[in-house]
């Protein structure tokens, strides 16, 4: 039968889909499938922007206290890491993170708790002797925790590169090669009365 699946060897071919793919190869005329562009990835704006709608909807749906100090610190932090991600990169890990928080970790967090009834998120256990409100302040904890880490990580390049410069500086203009600038701070300089001389 024309036009019909053959079996080659356990597998099912459709011959017409074949014998039109082979021509349409020879003559050139083979048409790639539409790929659906990829949507940009969020921009520091975007990231700002996504962080007020959060500040927004703990006010509009009356968060409590605890929540509130929690997600503003998260944002304080993010906000304080973005001019250091241009650097690193949004690309990479740490910028994913950074994103990926404020643009969908911090918020689905917090709408997961806010749909719940006030009184019953915060009395009620939902899982083990945790309320849905200590479930939503150890996620913010978190959070929190991970973002700090990333601004640490993101800074110490600076300082390490100002370290470093300073033993540039002491070395070609200070007392020679032992520096006195550490990663802890300097060492402070001999007492008078313990010099040689």
């Amino acid at each position: 039968m024309p036009g019909a699946p053959a079996n080659y060897c356990g597998a099912v071919v459709d011959n017409e889909a074949v014998r039109v793919g082979f021509w349409d190869r020879l003559f050139g005329r083979r048409q790639e499938p539409e790929v659906e562009p990829l949507p940009a990835p969020p921009t520091e704006d975007d990231i700002r922007a996504a962080l007020d709608t959060v500040g927004q909807t703990l006010g509009s749906r009356n968060a409590p206290p605890v929540v509130r100090a929690r997600v503003q610190r998260i944002d304080t932090t993010i906000r304080g890491t973005l001019p250091r991600l241009r650097d690193i990169g949004l690309g990479s890990y740490d910028g994913f993170s950074v994103m990926t928080t404020a643009t969908d970790y911090l918020p689905e967090a917090l709408d997961n708790y806010l749909r719940l009834p006030r009184e019953w998120a915060d009395t009620r256990p939902i899982e083990g002797h945790k309320t849905a409100l200590m479930i939503l302040v150890e996620q913010l904890d978190l959070l929190a925790a991970t973002m700090d880490k990333i601004f640490d990580a993101a800074n110490r390049a600076d300082a390490q590169a100002l370290i470093a410069h300073g033993r540039f500086l002491e070395a070609k203009f200070g007392h020679g090669a032992e520096s006195t600038i550490t990663v802890d701070g300097p060492v402070p300089p001999p007492r008078p009365g313990s010099l040689d001389l």
